[in-house]
Order: structure tokens, then sequence, then C-alpha cells
């Protein structure tokens, strides 16, 4: 039986999903195998590219200067790598970029192919995935205050990621979508008033986290929409009075709830309140030196991770990671191809800020999305760990999806499409590879290294991701 190119994709919209949901369950949270996950995310990416190539060979995703924008970052990269200290790694985080570069694609090409049903899927996906991580948050405050110790961790609260900044990273992504229901004038009573309750226990979550760059990037998020209209502004009323809501809970249940039980906090929010840079000073330091050392093609990809510090394998800070890995060059093609993509969707949806469908307020809380992460990733390892990765490309390649040409492309260029296809079965391959080699010697691996340098584990591409060769 041969399925249609809306089966197809349904089936992929399936599997990668419930990967995701995976991705974020306790017993598969860590980061090696988030990092499995979303190998195997992107070998799906991969089939299902292949499988509707006929189709997507009559279709363009993005136009001719992306297109040699995204050949050129490539093929810098790709001189970087062989360049390396390394090649096998650099060629590897080239791998990791490509592939993901496959998974925006393959979902923009299956929303391309669908209708606004899979939006609906999409939205629900979230609601669903948001109620389980507050539920699981609220059974295990539930079992923190009966239990009779005389201590609260708010961090122990905290499930699904092996650390509480990955957490809020994730998020980042999800608190601006889970705000579309309450936007949605389909939308009942009994279910907006639900929907705010969720809003509010996941900014409850958000707050106890303690994670600054989820709120610095919802900030800026919050700041940008409110310049796009009334949708905008009521996007940013929605998620403040689900924010002041959460502000009173967190008062109630660890201010006076805790003051009444007599018991202690520790890691209450109120300790994050600070300027502090929180160790990024030197691991900044460290990428300008790479970038003033090697400026134009830098040390290669993932190379910030084969120059060993106490700290971090990557310096918190998507400009300077990119720039020192990748060089100067590659950096302001990246920024370029990211103002190209954003500024065509500020237009749209400064256009569309009267008379707004359901697609737009989608391509709204989307867009608040990636503006949070974007931000956030200036402090943060948004664009190294392995589950952000994940919906920034989903939060890329809807958005991709939802934007209407002014003149439809009738079709790509062929030459540049097969390069791309070459590629991302060359990329997915290389990450297979990787996989097969390494899972199962990951424990062992991590051991020997906590054991050896007696240090904590700095995640890059597996948890123990410091490539640095022991000197001999």
């Amino acid at each position: 039986m041969t399925l249609s190119v809306q089966q197809r994709g349904s089936v992929f919209l399936v599997v990668a999903l419930c990967l995701l949901a995976l991705g974020i369950y306790p017993s598969f949270s860590t980061h090696d195998l988030q990092r499995t996950i979303q190998i195997v995310v992107g070998f799906c990416a991969l089939i299902y590219g292949l499988s509707v190539s006929s189709l997507a060979c009559r279709q363009r995703l993005v136009d001719r200067p992306a297109a040699i924008g995204l050949a050129v970052i490539v093929g810098l990269g790709l001189v970087s790598s062989l360049l390396a200290h390394q090649p096998s790694w650099a060629l590897t985080e080239l791998a990791l970029v490509i592939t993901c570069g496959a998974i925006a694609a393959a979902l923009a090409t299956l929303r391309r192919n669908g209708d606004e049903s899979l939006d609906r899927a999409l939205v629900l996906f979230v609601v669903l995935l948001c109620l389980i991580k507050s539920s699981q948050y609220l059974y295990a405050g539930a079992i923190a205050f009966t239990s009779g110790e005389p201590v609260l961790n708010t961090d122990l609260l905290l499930s699904g990621f092996s650390n509480k900044r990955f957490y809020g990273q994730f998020q980042t992504f999800t608190l601006p979508l889970l705000a579309l229901p309450l936007l949605a004038s389909a939308t009942s009573r009994a279910v907006r008033s639900c929907v705010f309750a969720l809003l509010c226990v996941w900014w409850l979550i958000a707050i106890s986290g303690g994670t600054r760059g989820t709120w610095l990037g919802l900030g800026t998020a919050g700041i940008v929409l409110a310049f796009l209209g009334p949708w905008g502004r009521r996007w940013l009323a929605w998620q403040l009075a689900a924010l002041c809501c959460a502000l009173l809970l967190y008062w109630l249940l660890f201010v006076a709830l805790t003051g009444y039980l007599g018991i202690e906090i520790d890691n209450i929010a109120g300790d994050r309140l600070t300027t502090s840079l929180s160790g990024r000073g030197p691991i900044w330091w460290q990428a300008w030196d790479m970038i003033r050392e090697r400026p134009l093609l830098g040390f290669g990809p993932m190379h910030f991770a084969d120059i060993a510090n106490d700290i971090a394998a990557h310096p918190h800070q998507a400009i300077l990671q990119w720039a020192s890995e990748w060089g100067v060059l590659s950096t302001l093609c990246v920024a370029g191809l990211a103002l190209r993509g954003i500024w065509p969707t500020l237009n749209v949806l400064r256009q569309q800020r009267s008379v707004i469908a359901p697609v737009d307020l989608l391509r709204l809380c989307l867009f608040a999305a990636l503006i949070g992460a974007l931000t956030q990733a200036m402090v943060d390892g948004v664009i190294v760990m392995p589950n952000s990765q994940l919906w920034l490309a989903l939060v890329v390649g809807w958005l991709m999806a939802l934007h209407p040409w002014r003149t439809c492309p009738s079709a790509t260029m062929p030459l540049l499409y097969w390069m791309w296809t070459v590629l991302i079965v060359l990329s997915v391959a290389l990450l297979v590879f990787v996989a097969i080699r390494d899972v199962p010697h990951i424990n062992e691996r991590n051991q020997h290294y906590v054991g050896a340098s007696k240090v904590h584990l700095q995640p890059r591409f597996w948890a123990q991701g410091v490539i640095a060769l022991p000197k001999q």
C-alpha cells in the first residue's frame, strides 16, 4: 500500500512529536539520550524528505539569495572543519547543523502540503506537553510539602532535564505558544480558563526554576510584540496576567506556606535576581581570544571544546561561539540570513495587525518564541542543547511554511537542491555512525572524565563534551 503525501507527512509529524515528548520524559532526559533522539528525528526527516523529493523539488522554501547564503555558510563550515585540529569532530558539528536544517525543512514541507489542522495539532501537542510537565511539578511539590523534611530544594521539583537551564530553554519556546488558545476567538470560556490556569503554573515553574535567560528572552519578546499592533499587546497582556498570578502563587507556596510550616527553602528564585555573569566572563574571553587569533575561518566547528577549561565546552553566547569556531565571515552570513528571515515575518505581522486569521495568531506566537530563543542564546546554550535545537528547528520550519510569498516560486534551483539532499544524507549518516560508535561507551567515558579531571561534565555534542586530547 502506497501512502499519500499527506499521510507520509502525518506519520513523520506523529513520530517527531512523540520523540520530542520522549526527550523530556524523566527516564530519557539525559543529555546523551536527548542527542540520540535528535539524531533519530533527523533520520526520520531524511526519510520523509526523500519520500516527497519529487514534490519538494517543485517547491521553494527559501528564495535564491537565502539559498546561496546557506550554501556559503556550509562551504565556509566545510573549509573550517577540514583545517581544524580535529576534523572528525568539526565535521560532526557541521553535520549536526545541516541535520537541524533538514528537520526544519521537513517540517516546513509538511505544513506546506497540509492545512490548518496541523497547526491545531501542534498547539494541542504543546498544551498537553506543558500539562504533563506541570502535573509532574505540582505532584513533586505536594510530596515535598508533606514529606516532613525541614529543607525544600526547589531544583528537585524540576524533572525531565539534566540541568534546570535546559528546562528554562524549553519554556522559552513553549510559553509563547501556550498563549495561542487564549487569543483565538473560537476558544470557549471554560477552555480559556483552563489554559490560563496552565499558563499560570507554567510561569510559576519558570520563576522557581530561576533561569534568567528565560526571563530575559520572554521580556524581549514581550517588548517586540507590544509594537506589533493590538494582537501583540493582547498576547503581552495575557502573559503579564499569568506572570502576576504566578508571582502570587510563588509567594503563597514558597514564602507564606513554607514559613507557616517552618520549612527552609533552598535555591529560592530571589537569589537569582542578580546581574552577575555566573562564570561566563572567562569563557567569553576565551572565545574572544579565539576570534582574534583566527578571525576568518575560526578554529573549526565544536572546537571551543578543544581548548579545555574548568567551566564549559561552549561559551554560552551564540555570536561568540559561532565566530570563534566558524569564523567572522560565517557569522556575518548567519546574522544576515537571520535578519533576512525575521524582517519579512515582522512586516507580515505588522500588515495583519488589524484583521488577523488563526494562522496569523500562530505566526505571532511562533515569532515570539523565536525572538525569545534568540535573545536567550545571547546568554545561554540554546544553539548547543539537543532539545533546544529541535524546538528551534520546529519553530523556524513552521514559520517558513506559514510565510506568504508575494510571488510564489514555481521551482527550486535543481543543482542546489540535489547538493542539499546529498549533504543531508551524508550528515545523517555521519551522525548515526558517531552514535553507534560512542553510545555503547558513554557511561564509561563520562565516569573516566569526571574521575580523571575532578570536574563536572561539560555538555557539548555529548554530556562529556570536551574534545581536547589528553596531554602526552
